[in-house]
């Protein structure tokens, strides 16, 4: 099984596991690549022990896939979108993977000018601003999916996350919405699917019946720095508190999902879905 595997990325755990095919069990998420992530998508993928990028679906301008709603750092009511200027070259049917950046360099400055603009106060920045700089070297392939999935991979390496990444493209699965996700799933070995309380309303869950594969709704908190977790990007988060801290959070959310993916490990043929 091929995972992804991007050559301007640094070794990381995310992308440099030795591992063809991993273990079965555990929980699997699959999201679509997303812009300096919400907290909320970031901490989902954070309790996962596989992230599938879902890069071969239509493109959505009034999604996150290129674009991220930032707070500033002294006064986190003062918001403002960070949006990648993206060219379909199909049009709508265009395939998140192919669409691309419009003007690169101009693009790349703009996001690197918001974040020093919205966070450059913060005591993190530092070593933040220099934990991006795969970002800013993956803005010269012209795909914002890979912008997109780079920034994604530097907050997880950043806050510590050992699990695997892999790519929807490049695994095998039959259409149909749940069907597919079910396919999915199960390509990666994982026994338990994390599924968004939003989409877990409309999957349909024999598929994942039929493969033995849990389902399982991602619930984080509400209170304190997640009030906002829905809306902005998890880089408020981190410049707020800092990698320590947040991993910290983001490890106490993993922990009331871990049960589920050590629960799936052990189910048998005759396991029931949650």
């Amino acid at each position: 099984m091929q995972r992804t595997n991007l050559s301007f990325a640094p070794a990381s755990p995310a992308a440099s596991s030795p591992r063809e095919k991993p273990a079965p069990g555990g929980l699997c998420a699959i999201h679509q690549p997303n812009v300096f992530p919400r907290l909320t998508t970031l901490a989902k993928l954070f309790a996962a022990d596989y992230w599938i990028v879902l890069d071969d679906v239509q493109f959505t301008r009034r999604d996150y896939q290129h674009r991220a709603r930032l707070a500033a750092i002294d006064a986190p009511s003062r918001q403002q979108w960070l949006s990648i200027p993206t060219n379909l070259p199909s049009g709508r049917p265009t395939l998140i993977r192919d669409a691309l950046i419009e003007d690169v360099e101009l693009a790349r400055r703009r996001t690197a000018g918001l974040l020093r603009r919205n966070f450059g106060t913060s005591p993190h920045w530092p070593s933040l601003a220099q934990a991006l700089d795969p970002v800013w070297a993956s803005f010269a392939t012209g795909r914002t999916a890979v912008v997109a999935e780079t920034s994604t991979r530097v907050l997880l390496d950043l806050l510590g996350w050992r699990g695997q990444i892999f790519s929807s493209s490049l695994l095998s699965a039959r259409p149909g919405r749940s069907l597919r996700l079910a396919d999915l799933t199960a390509a990666t070995g994982a026994r338990a699917y994390l599924c968004g309380t939003g989409r877990i309303t409309y999957l349909d869950l024999v598929p994942f019946t039929t493969r033995n594969i849990t389902v399982a709704a991602f619930q984080p908190p509400v209170t304190g720095i997640w009030s906002t977790a829905r809306r902005l990007s998890a880089l408020w988060a981190l410049a707020s508190l800092g990698p320590d801290t947040l991993a910290s959070r983001l490890r106490a959310v993993a922990d009331d999902h871990a049960a589920l993916g050590a629960t799936a490990r052990e189910l048998r043929p005759s396991g029931t879905t949650v």
